[in-house]
């Protein structure tokens, strides 16, 4: 029964991605904005909030263990941008290596992805140092999490203002095909947009409910800690809106939206929610913890210095998903 329900909410989360995606498209379009925007910030935010959800149920509203709900919310902040930056990464480069080959070129907008990544780099470092200053200094943590919601403050700022430039260059949004909705007799509308967005937001955000939902039931039966299962299990079920939308549209060439939503949702991930960690959970460096988000680090520096030359292939995602394997092979050994 609990593997019928997984495999339900899945066909919902990928009924609904495409749903949402083909709304953001006409949003975009609609608006004017940069493909970039419409990556980095729509669909990332957008497709973030069920696994921003379930770090904060857990620390304000979980189990009436304290301790659970610290491991369940830690690991479910860090398992966020350590699935996006590797598993992601790595799926995207699959789903186009038969048409592409390992050499084949990757062509997101060169300045989108630079600054997504600069500025998850920065942010997600500062919540690395954050391990190591004790609770007895609280000022010095309350610092960090200010300057992390400052840096996505700021990442906003530039991202908003980098859009009109690129929208004169040729990276403006275009959607590919018919709104969905329009197709049974609505009119392309604002209001039927925001219908349609709504609409799979909302299947997305049931379907990943009910996705954690079946894998908690499973992860009982298999006897996973709760350190382990936020980590690892959770966010493959979170993530999978992000993994889904990326994959659609790096199929269809449209390789600036599929990067910039999953960089995008890192920069958010990486400065909010570790924030909001620092500041209410014990965040220590475990050795769960301290490995996930070296590795993750490791793959946003990897994905930018190959950017930076220029030449991004495919092959070169491949280390990205080497990355999570060893991973893996940290925590599970």
């Amino acid at each position: 029964m609990i593997f019928a329900e997984l495999f339900l909410m899945l066909i919902i989360i990928l009924v609904a991605a495409e749903v949402f995606t083909n709304a953001l498209e006409h949003l975009g379009e609609k608006l004017k904005i940069s493909e970039g925007v419409t990556g980095s910030l729509f669909a990332a935010v957008g497709t973030a909030l069920p696994e921003t959800l379930v770090p904060l149920l857990a620390i304000f509203a979980g189990t009436a263990n304290a301790h659970v709900n610290e491991e369940i919310g830690v690991g479910a902040i860090l398992g966020a941008p350590l699935m996006l930056s590797t598993l992601s990464i790595f799926l995207m480069a699959m789903a186009v290596l038969k048409k592409r080959g390992w050499q084949g070129h990757l062509t997101p907008e060169h300045t989108g992805l630079t600054r997504d990544l600069n500025f998850f780099l920065a942010a997600f470092s500062l919540s690395a140092v954050a391990l190591f200053i004790p609770h007895e200094t609280p000022l010095f943590r309350t610092l960090l999490a200010f300057a992390m919601v400052m840096i996505y403050f700021f990442y906003i700022m530039l991202t908003l203002r980098a859009s009109a430039h690129l929208v004169k260059d040729g990276h403006g949004t275009e959607a590919e095909g018919k709104m969905m909705l329009c197709k049974f007799g609505l009119p392309e509308h604002m209001a039927v947009i925001m219908i349609q967005l709504v609409l799979g937001l909302g299947l997305l955000v049931a379907g990943a409910k009910g996705f954690i939902h079946g894998v908690d039931g499973a992860s009982q039966i298999m006897g996973i800690s709760p350190l382990l299962l936020s980590l690892l299990i959770i966010p493959i079920a979170t993530e999978l809106p992000e993994k889904v939308n990326s994959i659609l549209w790096i199929r269809r060439h449209k390789d600036t939206l599929a990067f910039g939503n999953i960089t995008g949702a890192m920069v958010f991930q990486g400065t909010l929610l570790p924030a909001i960690g620092i500041m209410l959970t014990p965040w220590t460096p475990q050795r769960e913890v301290l490995a996930g988000i070296i590795i993750t680090l490791v793959a946003a520096t990897w994905l930018r210095w190959m950017s930076s030359r220029g030449q991004l292939r495919v092959w070169h995602l491949a280390f990205n998903g080497a990355l999570y394997a060893t991973y893996l092979a940290i925590v599970l050994i």
